[in-house]
């Protein structure tokens, strides 16, 4: 039988099945906790590398003097500095649950991760892709690189991707681990 390990998360042992032929449910098994969930290096990794990329983008884009006067850079700014502070303070609780031995598979915790995941990641990839465009329209179609700052929001704009990438991941493991309760 593949039953969690106790000291992480109890489990009661029941009894021999009766003599009188009745049916007892057998516990509850527990899902395998996959690297890449909260409470493992693998969820630390992701959410390392989600605000890695999300304070680079947020620190190239604030680095040019002129997003402020285009909406899709102000919202990405927005989108990724939500998404650095979401994914610091997760990073913060993975490292607590590693140092302490526990994972978080609590039903309102993984609710919590998986609604917050969704929508920092939804919103990253909403402004990535609202700044790509615009860095698409000042580069390619008016050919206005000399005079805007093309290079740094196309490096912004990548690192915001990626950090949408990365969080990705993320929601999808809450979102399953979620969903298969």
């Amino acid at each position: 039988m593949n039953v969690s390990h106790p000291s992480v998360h109890p489990v009661e042992v029941t009894p021999l099945p009766p003599a009188d032929g009745r049916v007892v449910v057998p516990p509850r098994v527990r899902m395998k906790v996959i690297q890449g969930m909260p409470g493992t290096i693998g969820g630390l990794s992701l959410r390392f590398c989600q605000f890695a990329y999300a304070v680079v983008s947020l620190a190239v884009m604030a680095s040019t003097s002129d997003f402020p006067s285009v909406t899709a850079f102000c919202y990405l700014v927005a989108a990724v500095s939500l998404q650095s502070l979401w994914s610091l303070s997760l990073a913060i609780l993975d490292i607590h649950a590693l140092l302490v031995g526990r994972t978080l598979q609590n039903y309102k915790v993984v609710s919590l991760f998986s609604i917050g995941d969704g929508v920092t990641s939804t919103l990253t990839f909403a402004a990535a892709c609202a700044s790509a465009g615009i860095t698409v329209l000042i580069g390619n179609d008016l050919g206005l690189c000399s005079q805007n700052h093309c290079k740094q929001f196309e490096t912004a704009t990548a690192m915001a991707f990626l950090s949408w990438f990365t969080a990705l991941p993320s929601f999808l493991l809450n979102f399953w681990s979620l969903s298969s309760r």
